[in-house]
């Protein structure tokens, strides 16, 4: 029994001593894992940490690349610049060498021409031609030849002569030597040019007279060239040039709408010629013929002129209003032939003038052409007319007349209207707007025409598709006629 209680006893601590050992050993195991485990974080984590590092270093080895590379590239650049400043100076002082090189080489060659046209006339003074050909030798050489052609100006310096008679200076021109020299006094700052060193200018007086005689004469520019001594291209820049400064310089003094004291002087003289009361102006729309356009053929195409004259006929037109004495207070220039004189009318400042209450309490007396509007008296159109109606369009007949006989002053005396002209489109409104005031001046100082430049006026009327356009125009026109018919002024006394 003893026995047998020892020998369990035996087992009994040898299983604990297993056990203890088992336990120890699991603990080592245990303990070694967890050391392991360890040790790679450890080493993870100082893996990651190298990784970064060289990542930070190679982000900043490459910016520290980058930068110097655009340091490089704008050094590069102002270099670049650099060496474009200095070639452009350097352009620069070559172009202004070249130039005083050539200045000098024309003032040498203008120096030249001028000691040999000296040097030949004192030798020989009744040889020009000799003169010209010696300067042209004088101006050869390195630098560029003086050459100006020759041409006559012997009609010009017999025209501008004192001694020229003074009604073929009126003939040719249109104008006495009196007009036309206030003409040149007035345009004088705006066309005087001043001389250069190869040539003079042309003088005033022979700018200014080559524009009116291309205007009074209507001749093609190469015949005014011949007249004046000039080149054709210099002759067509003078007309333009002339005719702007009437425009600029004359037309705000001599065409312009009247003022009060002057309306009232209007209405009575109009009241005197017709008996009509409040009249300040007459108005008429001619046509002036030119050349097919090249754009817009249709809109410049005149039916009546074509059917008329059995050949094609293009033309813009010219609306104006004259007072008593036919001087023109009011153009309207430039609108195409095909439009009819109503549709002129409602395009013109005119219109506008009267839209803005400027004209309230007057009339402006036009044809059949025109529409009865507050301000502007027509005559009746019916085909059946009663005694006072008839009465009353002869008496507007005469106020109309008075337009109509002006704008054929107009085209007698400056005979460039009468046919075709070679000047642009884009510049005749310029040419006919100084004609107009031109026309002012010559009536103001009273430039009588001569009876073989008068010209007969032919202008086809269209009646506007709207005639009346105002009762209270209607009634007024009415209450005129009355009136007129009632104190004697119509010519039909006997019927009162």
């Amino acid at each position: 029994m003893n026995e047998n209680k020892q020998k369990r006893r035996r087992k009994r601590e040898n299983a604990s001593i297993i056990d203890e050992e088992t336990g120890e050993n699991q603990g080592e195991v245990k303990t070694k894992d967890l050391k392991e485990i360890l040790t790679s974080l450890i080493l993870l984590e100082g893996q990651e940490k190298n990784e970064q590092e060289e990542f930070a270093k190679a982000n900043r080895e490459e910016r520290i690349q980058f930068e110097e590379n655009q340091k490089k590239k704008t050094r590069t650049m102002m270099d670049y610049y650099s060496k474009f400043q200095e070639s452009h100076k350097d352009l620069d002082q070559i172009d202004g060498v070249r130039r005083r090189k050539t200045r000098a080489k024309a003032l040498t060659v203008a120096i030249g021409a001028i000691t040999m046209e000296n040097s030949v006339s004192i030798s020989d003074e009744n040889s020009k031609d000799n003169r010209s050909n010696t300067a042209a030798r004088a101006g050869a050489g390195p630098g560029r030849r003086l050459w100006v052609k020759n041409r006559s100006t012997d009609w010009w310096d017999q025209c501008n002569s004192p001694e020229f008679p003074e009604e073929e200076f009126k003939r040719a021109f249109r104008m006495g030597k009196g007009t036309f020299e206030m003409i040149c006094n007035e345009l004088t700052s705006v066309v005087a040019k001043e001389n250069t060193m190869l040539r003079d200018a042309v003088p005033v007086k022979q700018r200014v007279a080559v524009c009116i005689w291309r205007l009074a004469t209507g001749e093609p520019l190469r015949l005014v060239s011949k007249r004046f001594g000039l080149g054709i291209s210099t002759c067509h820049k003078l007309v333009l040039e002339v005719c702007s400064a009437i425009r600029k310089v004359l037309m705000p003094k001599y065409l312009q709408w009247p003022d009060e004291e002057n309306v009232r002087r209007i209405k009575d003289e109009f009241e005197a010629i017709s008996g009509i009361p409040n009249v300040v102006g007459s108005m008429y729309t001619t046509h002036i013929p030119i050349i097919a356009p090249k754009i817009s053929v249709a809109a410049y195409f005149n039916k009546k002129h074509t059917e008329r004259n059995q050949k094609t006929s293009y033309s813009i037109t010219v609306q104006g209003v004259v007072d008593p004495r036919g001087m023109f207070t009011d153009v309207c220039i430039g609108w195409p032939g095909s439009m009819p004189d109503d549709q002129v009318l409602e395009k013109s400042a005119l219109n506008q003038r009267a839209n803005a209450g400027l004209l309230k309490g007057v009339w402006i007396v036009g044809s059949s052409g025109y529409p009865l509007m507050d301000w502007i008296l027509v005559p009746y159109s019916q085909q059946h007319l009663t005694w006072t109606q008839h009465a009353f369009n002869e008496k507007i007949g005469e106020i109309q007349r008075i337009a109509k006989d002006a704008f054929a002053r107009v085209k007698g005396r400056w005979g460039c209207l009468q046919k075709r002209t070679e000047v642009k489109l884009q510049d005749l409104p310029v040419i006919l707007g100084a004609c107009c005031v031109l026309h002012n001046i010559c009536e103001l100082r009273n430039e009588e025409m001569e009876p073989n430049i008068n010209f007969e006026l032919v202008d086809d009327e269209m009646v506007p598709e709207i005639g009346l356009r105002s009762a209270n125009a209607m009634k007024a026109r009415d209450a005129i006629a009355h009136n007129l018919l009632h104190h004697n002024h119509a010519g039909t006394s006997f019927l009162s």
